[in-house]
């Protein structure tokens, strides 16, 4: 995994140090986990444990895992990574401290990892969004992924409430210029 850079953003690598922030900014906040597959985190102490599996998965060389932080203060303001792979695609997974939403950052670091992983030769990208998440499904669409599917179903095995997930696929041949 490479960092990289867009505009306004840095995505670099998570370190150690980063998980007293991850908690307090986004990790911590039930409207932060309110549409993703994990709660939120109950003491700085969880995080550092799940900072601390990030880390040794950087070891393995199909792992994308990027810290979102604004160029401008070097303030780290979230995460997108490879949550997984299906039939070897790549599954996105991302969120933001709720400070930073509606300021486009997650829209530029989502391009970022997309043109990242087109670049490797992936061809097809999947995300997925809860319906109800507008914002995070406005990001996905502005970012050319295309709606394939929408299904009822649990939302994760620690999260087991029945949501509509929006399925969304980025084709790679359809998106060169």
């Amino acid at each position: 995994m490479k960092e990289l850079q867009t505009k306004r953003l840095n995505l670099r690598y998570i370190t150690a140090s980063d998980a007293d922030i991850i908690y307090s900014r986004w990790a911590s906040d039930p409207e932060v986990a309110k549409f993703v597959t994990w709660k939120p985190h109950q003491s700085p102490d969880v995080t550092r444990a799940v900072v601390d599996f990030w880390l040794k998965d950087y070891k393995n060389e199909n792992c994308y895992r990027y810290g979102i932080e604004r160029k401008s203060d070097n303030e780290l303001m979230g995460m997108i990574d490879v949550v997984g792979y299906h039939h070897g695609k790549p599954v996105i997974g991302y969120c933001i401290g709720k400070a930073y939403w509606n300021n486009g950052y997650m829209t530029e670091a989502l391009e970022a990892v997309v043109n990242q992983l087109v670049n490797d030769g992936y061809k097809e990208i999947i995300v997925e969004a809860v319906k109800d998440n507008t914002g995070s499904n406005r990001v996905i669409e502005k970012n050319d992924f295309k709606l394939v599917d929408v299904r009822e179903a649990e939302l994760s095995a620690v999260k087991p409430q029945i949501v509509t997930i929006n399925s969304y696929r980025y084709y790679a041949e359809s998106n060169e210029q």
